[in-house]
């Protein structure tokens, strides 16, 4: 297996015996996050339904004959898993590669528990290397970057891409990151941004790595 399968699989350990028929998990978006689900799909679980955060992480889910609840109707997921593309020694983190940050940061703060699983590659001491994805509504997306430009940050419009909610990407480096917090509730005070990919209000509460040889949690 590599980093990511063997991530994956501590993490299914991890909550094995937590699943039952009143079970809802609450599932990302991403390669990592993919490697569970092949994982469920092999072990086959018993739960209620699951919460997800794309559409592409729905099909594969129901493929393995899962339901697919809307958070409305369920209320918190149990646990929340998915992946990060940067995390660091207080369980913030940075998401939102795969374009789905808003609904992973609904679902993981409804959920109760929340499992991050990485390969050694995205753990760091300092963000700021991965860009932060922004989602804006569309007609504000000029403003929007002349804002974060204002802030020091370098946006880039990721053209032709929509979210699932409609909205477009702005991915922006060279980020203020002294406290993570801050920046978070700063960007997301501009008119038009829908949310952004700092994960620091809402941290994970477990983090799982793997570098291939050894698997561990922060």
């Amino acid at each position: 297996m590599n980093p990511k399968e063997k991530a994956a699989q501590y993490a299914f350990e991890k909550i094995e015996n937590k699943f039952h028929k009143d079970f809802i998990l609450g599932i990302g978006t991403g390669s990592t996050t993919n490697c569970f689900i092949e994982i469920l799909k092999e072990k086959k679980p018993e739960m209620k339904c699951f919460v997800s955060s794309s559409s592409a992480s729905s099909d594969l889910l129901k493929d393995a004959g899962y339901i697919d609840a809307e958070l409305n109707d369920v209320g918190g997921p149990d646990i929340y898993v998915d992946g990060a593309d940067e995390v660091n020694s207080k369980f913030e983190l940075i998401k939102g590669g795969g374009g789905a940050l808003t609904r992973e940061k609904i679902i993981a703060s409804a959920s109760q528990k929340f499992i991050c699983i990485v390969d050694q590659t995205k753990v760091v001491d300092r963000f700021g290397k991965f860009p932060v994805a922004v989602e804006v509504i569309p007609m504000a997306r000029s403003y929007v970057s002349r804002q974060i430009v204002a802030m020091g940050g370098r946006p880039n419009y990721r053209i032709g891409f929509l979210t699932d909610n409609g909205n477009q990407i702005i991915d922006v480096l060279n980020l203020n990151f002294d406290v993570p917090f801050e920046t978070e509730g700063r960007i997301n005070k501009i008119p038009g941004v829908v949310e952004n990919g700092i994960f620091s209000a809402r941290k994970a509460d477990y983090i799982v790595i793997s570098d291939g040889a050894k698997t561990y949690e922060l």
